[in-house]
């Protein structure tokens, strides 16, 4: 089994589950398992977008100058600008530390066969089904429809996971269609405090808001009516109906209030958790909707404001298919009058529980699927990433610490015809970030990335033998060519400090192990000048089971703030 170093949607610090013992190769240069504390980099807001021709085709080969970005309507000066293509990412076996040049150059690992690399994956979707809304029809409908999804339309560079806002059924990702389909048979409805059978008064959750915090006489008399005929107590007065409508809209607000936080809080734990996904990051919300009170508009507005820092799209199917106003014959009372008014309470609770999937989907840039009973093709629609799509970055100027929505607008200057979609806005932070922690995000959100960078020159290798059939013993070298560093004089030497991090990831792209170590450096003039043409080796060992991993390094150094990261894969038969 292996070894998973952050507890199921909580992945927090996972560089301090490995630490593997150093040593010190001279006085002058060292290495400890220690964190260590950058200077603080401009935060860029990053913008995906998606441009399409009035045809819905995607247009390619678009340059930074062709696109516009505004701020509260204020234009931007764009500082970052990439094109990215969801077609895969191919990443090189890392040659082995004792290769012969001949090897180097075939590209030959320890097993003497030629190695073309592995297919990485790079889209990752989270399917969090909402089992604690959905009913039994409504979940099997989708659950059908999700299967032939999965059993269709992944792709290779695919990875799906499982989720339930019940915390009933859980998968990671995988690529496994035959633990994919087990899983969407264990989902079921899992009601918090729902009762099966209809109480008397029936009251829903949009009308125990009415009664409750809008105070709305008319929901309220409605509930007293439909006591006295459920109760068929004649003698009932009025008044006595109201305090016993009362009573139960209170119970209904509070189980459902419940139900509304868990499906939220389940909801940002999972974007944290696909914060960790080292590609193209997308969660896919399978449910009816349900009704979110004013009073829980921090919590949504959270919710938005983490997927957009982390780069996670927020999709949404409404997997009550086509929603029409046919009443429900199953609820029928006694009265036809009472029975029209409340079909109508019915009709507004639907829409009004659809809004909370429109308002997260369009927040994050993301998709809503409703009024379609072609669930399946919802499922595809909404799992798709554009074969090409641009990033946009800029660093807001005289950004007020206020938690203010700062709306965002891209517009496509040449050629005409051309329209882009992209994030709606990010949020303000309320207080100075610190730069310790922006060192450490900015470290994380490398390591979960697949993009290479080369400011620092640095070299990757790796060693590995099986110690038996179940375990393996793999070593990840880095080579740094500190001469390119910048260096500050500190006592009549060169100081600086590299923080080196090894990262290994499965075939799924879960987090397998990490190990960060800072390499302090305070170097004579003639060490830094003649002696270190070899570079310094840092080396991180892991104990793991035999199979196909994805190593990630990432190097920083604190003075002149560059980094490095690389990509390589390791087979281990």
């Amino acid at each position: 089994m292996r070894k998973n170093c952050f507890a199921h949607l909580a992945l927090l610090a996972p560089l301090a589950c490995a630490q593997a013992p150093t040593t010190a190769p001279g006085p002058e240069v060292t290495t400890q398992d220690t964190p260590i504390t950058f200077q603080s980099k401009v935060n860029l807001v990053l913008v995906p977008v998606v441009v399409r021709d009035r045809n819905g085709k995607l247009a390619a080969g678009l340059r930074q100058e062709d696109f516009q970005l505004f701020d509260k309507g204020k234009p931007q000066v764009i500082s970052k600008f990439s094109v990215e293509m969801a077609a895969g990412t191919r990443i090189p076996i890392a040659p082995q530390v004792e290769q012969t040049p001949e090897e180097k150059e075939l590209g030959v690992n320890a097993s003497g066969l030629v190695a073309p690399g592995i297919v990485a994956p790079d889209h990752f979707i989270a399917y969090l089904f909402d089992d604690v809304h959905l009913d039994f029809a409504d979940l099997a409908r989708a659950r059908a429809a999700a299967d032939l999804h999965f059993t269709t339309a992944l792709k290779e560079t695919d990875r799906a996971a499982i989720y339930t806002t019940s915390g009933q059924t859980v998968l990671d990702f995988t690529d496994d269609r035959v633990q994919l389909h087990d899983a969407l048979q264990q989902l079921r409805p899992h009601p918090i405090a729902r009762s099966s059978t209809q109480d008397c008064p029936d009251i829903s959750y949009y009308m125990a808001d009415l009664i409750q915090n809008k105070s709305d006489t008319a929901a309220l008399n409605i509930a007293a009516q439909e006591t006295i005929l459920c109760m068929n107590s004649s003698n009932m007065t009025l008044t006595q109906a109201q305090q016993i409508a009362q009573t139960a809209a209170q119970f209904v607000l509070s189980s459902g209030q419940q139900e509304s936080r868990v499906a939220m809080s389940v909801l940002k734990q999972l974007v944290d958790r696909m914060s960790a996904a080292p590609g193209q990051r997308l969660i896919t919300l399978v449910s009816p909707g349900f009704l979110r009170l004013d009073e829980q508009i921090p919590d949504e507005t959270e919710i938005m404001d983490r997927a957009i820092r982390a780069n996670v799209t927020i999709n949404a199917l409404d997997a009550r298919g086509l929603y029409t106003d046919t009443p429900d014959i199953s609820k029928r009372g006694v009265d036809v009058n009472l029975d029209r008014v409340k079909q109508q309470y019915d009709r507004d609770a639907a829409r009004a529980s659809a809004d909370i999937l429109a308002e997260l989907a369009d927040g994050t840039g993301g998709a809503f699927f409703q009024n379609n009973n072609d669930l399946s093709a919802g499922f595809n629609e909404l799992s798709t990433t554009p074969a090409v799509y641009y990033v946009l970055g800029f660093a807001p100027q005289n950004l007020k610490l206020d938690g203010s929505y700062h709306a965002l607008k891209v517009s496509i200057k040449t050629p005409p015809g051309l329209s882009a979609k992209a994030r709606r806005g990010y949020y303000a932070p309320r207080h100075l970030s610190d730069a310790d922690e922006d060192a450490k995000e900015e470290i994380r959100q490398a390591m979960y990335s697949r993009e290479e960078m080369h400011d620092i020159p640095v070299d990757l290798h790796t060693q590995f033998f099986k110690a038996s059939e179940s375990e393996a013993r793999l070593a990840v070298q880095a080579r740094i060519d500190v001469r390119k560093l910048r260096f500050r004089k500190a006592d009549g030497l060169n100081a600086n400090e590299v923080l080196v991090v090894s990262a290994l990831f499965d075939r799924n792209g879960n987090f397998v192990q990490g190990v960060s170590k800072t390499l302090k450096m305070r170097l004579k003039d003639d060490t830094l000048t003649n002696k270190l043409n070899s570079g310094v080796n840092i080396r991180s060992d892991f104990k793991i089971a035999p199979g196909t991993y994805v190593i990630r390094l990432v190097v920083r150094d604190a003075e002149g703030q560059l980094m490095a990261a690389q990509n390589g894969a390791v087979e281990i038969p």
